[in-house]
């Protein structure tokens, strides 16, 4: 075992001094364990320069700054492992929830919008706020941080904008369009001209800008300004239901109808049983709404669920995309009542009566959708409840001129 001379272990504070230790404490309690490792160590035909810089290494991974500012982290950030390791198993949950949640969301399993709720919670208001103070805390710069803090904003706004859009809540639009526009006009430009000045992070700063508008563009073309083809073709459908009912109506007169009694009451005791089974379709439908408000009218559910599309698929139809028994009761007494109403009136076609398999959007190319699927499957619950509600008022309007003849 050897000893140290003075000069060795001034050679030595010098060293840590010009390598980044500005704390004298650290700085000492290095020495001391880097003294007793060479007086252990080295042997005396060695040379010692040579042998120190072969010790250092063993107490950093870069360089020797990094113990003084994770000395540093320790004393102005005392939460400072407690946070990182939140901040990665907040992450790793996110993802892997999220992951999950979008496959259960796919295969139309229950548990979907659970899942995402909470990962996505998970990741605006624990993830994404620590990874901002943490990177905060490697940079100086107020450009810097004023950069990283509108980037974590971003992050936070478009996370809630997807939920919102996956979920269907009101103002999921605005999120959206507002976490871009933040994007595009305070992130972007913040972070290209202040790149571009410095040579060395102007190259990277440019590609990773057009990257940025190449992201942004992607984005705001996925962005839903107007429904979707299919929901705007429900919406059609419905609309030539009225129509057809409106020219129903002024075509219809007690008249058309046999006045016979029997026929009379076999048209009421159909229309009784129809209108019971839509109004249990209805009810079943409304039960399943997601909602901490007791005793709401349809209207008021409209109003606020209306946009829902998730729960009326899940309600309406099983795992396998087959309808529940309740819309094929309802549609076996449609027919019937359809050739019962024909046979009446010696009217050829009852459009909203009609059970016929029809293709989407009316296009022979595309598949053929039972009218189950053409009414009820992937629509919105105002769409649903309007196309029963309509049904329900043929139904009876039918019924109505049959009595009064």
């Amino acid at each position: 075992m050897i000893q140290l001379s003075h000069e060795q272990v001034a050679f030595i504070l010098e060293d840590l001094k010009a390598n980044g230790i500005d704390s004298e404490e650290l700085r000492l309690s290095l020495l001391d364990h880097i003294c007793c490792m060479i007086e252990e160590e080295m042997s005396p035909e060695q040379d010692f320069e040579n042998f120190y810089h072969k010790v250092v290494p063993r107490f950093f991974k870069r360089d020797l700054r990094e113990i003084q500012e994770e000395t540093n982290l320790l004393l102005t950030f005392k939460h400072y492992y407690a946070m990182k390791k939140v901040m990665l198993i907040s992450g790793t949950f996110t993802a892997f929830l999220f992951i999950v949640g979008a496959f259960f969301k796919s295969m139309h399993w229950p548990g979907a919008s659970f899942l995402i709720v909470i990962s996505i919670t998970v990741l605006s208001f624990i993830f994404l706020p620590i990874l901002f103070v943490f990177k905060v805390k490697e940079v100086s710069a107020k450009r810097d941080i004023i950069t990283i803090g509108i980037a974590t904003v971003f992050g936070i706004l478009i996370s809630l904008a997807a939920l919102f859009k996956i979920m269907h809540w009101p103002g999921a639009n605005i999120m959206w369009l507002s976490s871009l526009g933040i994007l595009f006009f305070l992130f972007l430009p913040i972070f290209f001209f202040g790149g571009i000045r410095n040579a060395e992070t102007k190259v990277n700063t440019i590609v990773s800008s057009i990257l940025i508008l190449v992201a942004c563009g992607i984005l705001f073309s996925l962005t839903s300004l107007r429904n979707s083809k299919w929901l705007d073709e429900s919406i059609h459908h419905t609309d030539d239901l009225l129509q057809s009912s409106a020219e129903l109506s002024n075509g219809l007169d007690a008249s058309s109808f046999a006045t016979d009694s029997v026929s009379v009451q076999m048209i009421q005791e159909s229309s009784n049983i129809i209108c019971q089974n839509i109004q249990l379709v209805k009810d079943h439908l409304i039960s399943k709404i997601p909602t901490d408000e007791a005793g709401l009218k349809e209207g008021e559910i409209i109003r606020i669920y209306g946009e829902n599309l998730e729960t009326p698929y899940e309600t309406l139809f099983n795992e396998t995309g087959k309808p529940i028994q309740g819309l094929i009761s309802l549609k076996q007494e449609l027919k019937s009542y359809e050739k019962l109403v024909k046979s009446q009136t010696g009217l050829v076609s009852i459009p909203f009566l009609e059970t016929n398999d029809t293709h989407r959007y009316g296009d022979p190319q595309e598949e053929l959708l039972t009218w189950e699927e053409t009414n009820f499957s992937h629509v919105t619950l105002a769409t649903i409840l309007r196309n029963l509600n309509l049904l329900m008022l043929n139904v009876r309007m039918i019924e109505k001129i049959s009595t009064n003849s």
